[in-house]
């Protein structure tokens, strides 16, 4: 690993003044599962190694609604640009110390979007249908996968928020402050690239975990989960900017 990664920090450690995308992440919801690092290891980019925290690594499903992405300083999409969304990610850290994701799987329910993103970014999106539900206290993520497969894949996923998290602790910031990816954005012969992103600090709220009935993970190439989550989070989301890739120089050590 890094010599010295960087902080894990609420805040975004630089700005974005000219963005590649805007877009928003609405009522999300964060669930967790910590795993050794070695299980995980196989599944990363070459020149990344899994971000620990107290010596183990997590999988995160992480359901939401993408709103209104838009491209350079346009405005965002209301129609294409806005869909459920449902991603399995793991989490990174490369020879800079930049702590990132790794996306698995991102189950998307515009064809269109699907398509530029695994075109355009080489980014692992699929088709699905999906739909995203709030009633009283309670919000409902459903997503059936059509294509490109495995096919038939889902997840239903019902919480129910709670109360307000007013200090964060260093694992939920951990979870969820994560301020770019790690990505094949070049080619898988290409070494890969960080896409940094920015947005406000994130409101969190508790969150009870009512259904999660899934095989994303498994489908993901991941051990399916078989305990509880260690975390369930829930946020009414944030605007964000995403800059653009930068690519890694060297390879971690483990």
């Amino acid at each position: 690993m890094p010599t010295d990664p960087a902080p894990v920090t609420p805040d975004a450690p630089s700005p974005i003044h000219a963005p590649l995308l805007t877009q928003q992440w609405l009522d999300l919801a964060f669930i967790h599962w910590a795993v050794e690092p070695g299980v995980v290891a196989p599944l990363l980019p070459a020149g990344t190694v899994p971000d620990r925290h107290d010596a183990m690594t997590y999988v995160g499903l992480v359901a939401f609604r993408m709103d209104r992405v838009g491209w350079l300083r346009l405005p965002g999409v209301p129609y294409l640009g806005t869909f459920p969304e449902t991603n399995v990610r793991l989490y990174s850290v490369d020879a800079h110390g930049r702590r990132g994701v790794v996306f698995r799987s991102m189950d998307a329910s515009r064809l269109i979007p699907v398509v530029m993103g695994r075109v355009g970014f080489r980014l692992p999106y699929l088709w699905s249908r999906m739909t995203v539900r709030a009633e009283g206290g309670t919000v409902t993520y459903t997503s059936s996968r059509r294509w490109p497969g495995p096919r038939g894949a889902y997840s239903r996923i019902t919480v129910r928020t709670g109360e307000r998290i007013e200090k964060p602790t260093e694992l939920e910031h951990f979870l969820t402050a994560r301020w770019g990816m790690h990505n094949a954005f070049f080619g898988r012969t290409a070494p890969p690239a960080y896409l940094p992103n920015v947005h406000p600090r994130w409101p969190l709220y508790r969150a009870e975990l009512l259904t999660c009935d899934e095989n994303l993970v498994a489908a993901a190439g991941l051990p399916a989960p078989d305990e509880p989550p260690v975390s369930v989070l829930y946020s009414p989301g944030v605007p964000v900017r995403l800059g653009r890739p930068a690519r890694p120089a060297g390879i971690p050590t483990p």
